[in-house]
Parts: C-alpha cells; structure tokens; sequence
C-alpha cells in the first residue's frame, strides 16, 4: 500500500515538473514571438520615417540630379561648393574666391554645384541656417542662386544671433531682381526646407563635415585659393 502511494505520488511531482516545464516554453515561445513583432514593427517604422525624411521633398528648378544642390553653368569641369550661410569663413571665401568662380562660369570651364546646408542652426536662434538655404532654393527655382547667394553672404548675420528676418531675406532676393510676391511666398512658406534637409543629408554621406568644401572633379580641394581653384579645374579639363 504504501508502496503505491510513493508511486503515485512520484508520478504527481513529476507531472507537475513536466507541467512547470511547459508553461516554461510557451511563455519563452511567447516572449520570443513578441519581442520579434516589435523588432519587425520597428524596421518597418524606420523605413517608414527613413523614406519620408530622404525622399519626401520637392527640389527648385536648376538643381542637380537627385536635388543636391543649385546648378550654376554648363562646363565641362563639375565644381561642388558646400557652403552655410551662417558660416564666417563661407563668407571669407566668396570674398576671395567667389570673383575666380564666376569668371571660370563665364569662360565655360566649370559647371558648379552649389550645396547649401545647414550645418550651423545651433549657432542661431531661429534655425537660420535652414531658413537662409530654404530661401536659396527658392532663388534657385527662379533662375537666381548665383546672385541671391552672394547678397546673402555681402549682409551675413553673425553667428549666436537671430540672422536676417523672412522679410529682410524677401528685400534681399527682391535686390537682386526676384519677383517680390512669388520669391516672398516660397521664403514664407518654407516651401524648400525639406530640400534644405535633403541637401544637408546628403553632404553628411558625402563625408563633408565642414564649410566651405570645394571638391573639383571629385577631388576635395586643401587650396581654396583663385590660384588653388584655377590650377585645380585647369588640371581636371586636360
């Protein structure tokens, strides 16, 4: 008799053992299959975001392709300039650079890429960075970018300030012969910022991390001179 009961009563404890081990399982199974539904939810979620933020923007006229930057001349020579209107040695630059860069267009020896990011909108307090470049964009669809780009740097704010007002940067573009209501539209309404994002994205996967960069026929420039810029376009058109 009493052997049977130890029987029993060993067939219990290891039911209930196989028991403990079951729900073990299904409560790792469970746990496994939910975390894997989170993991896939949240791919999905990232490409998601990551697909509206690269692509969901609407590129100016006169930008090249893929919308990277504002297309200035047609020569054989493709110069990039990576610039920020709120960058001081961006402006020191166009002082002494930006004369050898228009006579190079002039002369049909270069087709220049202007990419203005925003790199500096920590440096302001009113995300001028994005605002200025926002309106080159809408400079560039008009024809203008050249000419909107250099007044901007001759009336550059200086870093930790506000920058230029919507409005002060609508009298800029209307200076250079932009047309008031249209151009002071696109800048109202920030109709390229998602442009300003792209471009400043895609510097970041080019490598650049600073202002100015000049790359000539794919090859970063270290002399940003009239002298280094000529020798260095002269050299990419043999």
């Amino acid at each position: 008799m009493s052997s049977r009961k130890g029987q029993k009563g060993a067939s219990k404890v290891v039911r209930q053992q196989l028991a403990r081990e079951r729900r073990r399982k299904r409560t790792l199974w469970v746990s496994a299959a939910a975390v894997a539904v989170l993991l896939i939810a949240g791919l999905i979620g990232w490409s998601v975001w990551s697909g509206q933020r690269s692509g969901d923007f609407t590129a100016p006229a006169n930008t090249a392709e893929g919308g990277t930057g504002a297309v200035v001349g047609s020569g054989p020579v493709t110069v990039d300039i990576y610039e920020d209107f709120l960058c001081p040695v961006c402006h020191q630059f166009e002082q002494t650079s930006g004369a050898t860069i228009t006579q190079l267009i002039d002369e049909g020896k270069i087709r220049v890429v202007y990419h203005p990011v925003a790199f500096l909108n920590r440096f302001s307090t009113t995300e001028y960075s994005t605002r200025s470049s926002a309106a080159s964009g809408c400079a560039a669809d008009a024809g203008k970018y050249k000419e909107y780009a250099t007044a901007l740097f001759d009336k550059q704010p200086p870093e930790g300030s506000a920058g230029l007002t919507d409005d002060e940067l609508i009298d800029i573009g209307a200076g250079v012969g932009l047309d008031r209501d249209s151009f002071g539209s696109c800048v109202r309404d920030g109709t390229f910022k998602p442009w300003t994002e792209h471009v400043t994205d895609q510097a970041s996967r080019n490598n650049v991390t600073g202002t100015p960069t000049v790359v000539v026929d794919g090859e970063q420039l270290g002399d940003r001179s009239p002298e280094g810029i000529r020798a260095a376009v002269e050299a990419a058109g043999k």
